[in-house]
């Protein structure tokens, strides 16, 4: 879809237009959202993701958490996912993401656990004798459609300090 073509859909009684970049509503100018869009695609998806080592262990400390930020900034990019928050505790990791739906996140947060998993067990050889495995296969995951993204981020963000 090029950047001049709209998509126009009914949506209730007003007409609502779809651009490239930005959902408007002819008689509210200034309610914007942000849509991203692949070939066949026009999409905002983003989703509040939650996962913890195996057995909830505090392992995740003495620089594994850098380290972690690294490799899941690494596989967000590579991936094409906007990262829009991430935060790593002693016992789980909080993340805001973006991702295409075709894509899907189930596959994102497979790449990021299976990766990290990986890597962080060849550079901190303690992490073998603590865990059979870094992660548990299980993660939470929930669309934040329904919530500003800001108060997201904010709650994410404030992890650190509950």
């Amino acid at each position: 879809m090029g950047p001049s073509r709209r998509v126009f859909a009914g949506h209730g009684i007003l007409p609502v237009a779809l651009d490239r970049g930005s959902l408007y509503n002819d008689s509210m100018s200034s309610y914007t959202i942000s849509y991203k869009s692949n070939n066949n695609v026009v999409y905002s998806c983003k989703y509040h993701v939650v996962w913890c080592p195996k057995y909830r262990r505090g392992v995740l400390v003495s620089g594994v958490d850098t380290r972690l930020k690294e490799i899941i900034q690494s596989v967000c990019i590579e991936l094409r996912a906007d990262l829009l928050e991430l935060e790593v505790m002693p016992d789980h990791v909080h993340l805001l993401v973006e991702i295409d739906p075709q894509y899907g996140i189930h596959r994102l947060a497979r790449a990021i656990k299976g990766r990290s998993s990986r890597l962080l067990r060849q550079e901190h050889p303690w992490l073998k004798s603590r865990l059979p495995s870094l992660w548990t296969h299980s993660y939470f995951v929930s669309t934040v459609g329904g919530a500003p993204l800001e108060v997201i981020k904010q709650y994410i963000e404030n992890q650190k300090l509950v």
